[in-house]
């Protein structure tokens, strides 16, 4: 899960107490509902020593108390202003063995150095499952829903805009993740109390977006409008003063969300209501499944290429589709034989498989002997089923001839160099894993004579400008670069519906992400204003 997803944020708290004290804290509370079973306990660890220091067995254990139909969890300690840390919580045994641990990253806190002491700031959290996990994956997070990072920033995370100056009044701030968000919608928070609108939209509280499909904002409740009951809504500011009778305004599922005073102290309170995903129904998507090689045009050769992906999206867009998932697309090629047509069985993580490549993009001007060879390689390959030895080993033999009259301009261009330094760090060992493998003629490593011990020396010895095979490790930067720039030219050329969202190829590893920069797609008129996403299977 995104860390944001539940992320306290930086708490920004003002207040008016003027006591003095050599020492001043703030007493800081933990609470949060969770069932456990016989012999289970709750307990809060964190980055801090007061939290144990990162060591869950010196963590904060939370005592529970049954509050009508719930189990809470709670526990306090006291801080100094200025008071951060990281902090997750952990189901664990009678010896605080872990049993259980929150997924995603952990929660962080900053308590403001402008705190004079004596306040109390409540954490009112909910436990984060791996179903909530979901929508902030990069597929949904990046594409499905990624109308949301459109939306332009109200105020910085965490800050609260009102302090708590009055005995009788407490600032709750609420929190809720709405990952999917279309053009110009606002979340509104409604509840009893009047500074939640009593129930009317045109006076419920508006949240501010602070990031990472976080929405949030903070008012000033005076402590006899609690117990407070409230849900949460989305609806799109152009109907804001016109509250339409059609169904475009969208409560959250499920029952009003609660919040109750658990103290009945004259402290200065700040509550943060984190109250995790905005409920509604999960989303939908129909997609197809289909392997790279199959997706077949009458440009490539041989086999599915990856310009062949623009056709395959215009048709799953026509088709009603969402999804489009590739099986793995990375290099397999281990054996130099059909062995290697496995795509489950890649040699790298982030290397693409030359299979895809469209040797006649290469080049915008190819001579006419190169022009010919390609037209009569797409002639003999293009057959019902794959030759994978035979399509090989002729993408290879021609791009090798545009390589040698085209690598001084490619090599020297600022997009190659460009993509060379971002991939420097898989790139190089990758090429020279592949000239060594070639030139003895296998790829186990322990034939490869000096080179079967690898040391980084060794690698840069063989990578280096001055080494005698630096033009065929070029060879392997230069099929990567163009693949790379096949697979971008796919998703920057793809046009899709208004409404829809351009695809984001993920047929590397999470890891060679790093390669992939955000793109947005243009528009032209469909009729299907599908969101459509491309995305590989993960190795």
């Amino acid at each position: 899960m995104n860390e944001t997803m539940m992320n306290l944020g930086s708490l920004s708290l003002s207040t008016t107490t003027t006591t003095k004290s050599s020492k001043p804290t703030v007493s800081l509370s933990f609470w949060i509902p969770y069932f456990t079973h016989w012999g289970q306990s709750l307990l809060v660890c964190g980055s801090a020593p007061g939290l144990g220091s990162g060591n869950v067995k010196k963590g904060l254990l939370l005592k529970p108390s049954q509050q009508e139909d719930q189990l809470i969890w709670s526990g306090s300690v006291s801080v100094p202003p200025g008071f951060t840390c990281d902090y997750c919580y952990y189901v664990v045994d009678d010896l605080k063995n872990v049993l259980r641990s929150e997924f995603g990253l952990k929660r962080k806190l900053v308590v403001p150095e402008t705190l004079t002491g004596g306040e109390s700031v409540q954490l009112r959290d909910l436990w984060q499952s791996g179903d909530q996990a979901l929508p902030f994956r990069s597929a949904f997070k990046d594409v499905i829903f990624r109308n949301t990072g459109d939306v332009e920033v109200g105020k910085p995370l965490g800050v609260f805009e009102n302090k708590s100056d009055q005995d009788d009044s407490v600032v709750v701030q609420f929190k809720i993740c709405c990952p999917d968000v279309g053009e110009g919608t606002s979340v509104y928070a409604l509840g009893t109390s009047g500074k939640l609108g009593k129930w009317k939209v045109e006076s419920g509280l508006r949240l501010s977006y602070v990031g990472d499909s976080m929405w949030e904002a903070d008012c000033l409740i005076p402590k006899a409008d609690f117990p407070i009951k409230y849900p949460f809504l989305c609806f799109l500011t152009n109907i804001y003063c016109k509250v339409p009778k059609d169904g475009n305004i969208g409560l959250e599922s499920g029952g009003n969300r609660e919040l109750s005073l658990h103290s009945t102290s004259n402290k200065q309170e700040y509550i943060v209501m984190s109250d995790g995903l905005f409920r509604e129904m999960p989303w939908r998507g129909a997609g197809v499944a289909v392997p790279m090689f199959s997706v077949r045009s009458e440009d490539d050769v041989g086999v599915g290429e990856f310009l062949d992906l623009k056709l395959l999206v215009d048709w799953s867009v026509d088709s009603g589709l969402h999804l489009v998932q590739l099986l793995p697309v990375n290099d397999t090629s281990v054996h130099k034989m059909w062995w290697d047509s496995y795509p489950y069985s890649s040699l790298s993580v982030f290397a693409l498989h030359p299979l895809y490549l469209r040797v006649q993009a290469l080049s915008e001007s190819l001579p006419a002997d190169i022009k010919e060879e390609i037209e009569q390689a797409k002639k003999q390959l293009d057959k019902n089923d794959v030759d994978y030895e035979a399509t090989m080993e002729t993408k290879l033999s021609i791009a090798k001839k545009i390589f040698d009259l085209e690598k001084d301009q490619t090599l020297n261009s600022s997009s190659f160099q460009k993509f060379f330094s971002e991939n420097e760090g898989w790139l190089k060992p990758y090429a020279a894993f592949c000239f060594l493998r070639d030139f003895f003629e296998t790829s186990d490593h322990s034939q490869w004579g000096t080179f079967s011990d690898y040391t980084e020396a060794k690698l840069e010895k063989l990578t280096s400008k001055d080494s005698l095979h630096y033009n065929t490790v070029c060879f392997h930067y230069y099929i990567q670069y163009h693949l790379h720039v096949q697979v971008e030219i796919s998703l920057i050329l793809k046009q899709v519906p208004p409404g829809a969202n351009v695809v984001d190829l993920n047929c590397r590893s999470k890891m060679a992400q790093q390669t992939s920069t955000e793109r947005d797609g243009t528009h032209r008129e469909r009729s299907s204003p599908n969101k459509l996403v491309t995305i590989g299977r993960q190795m």
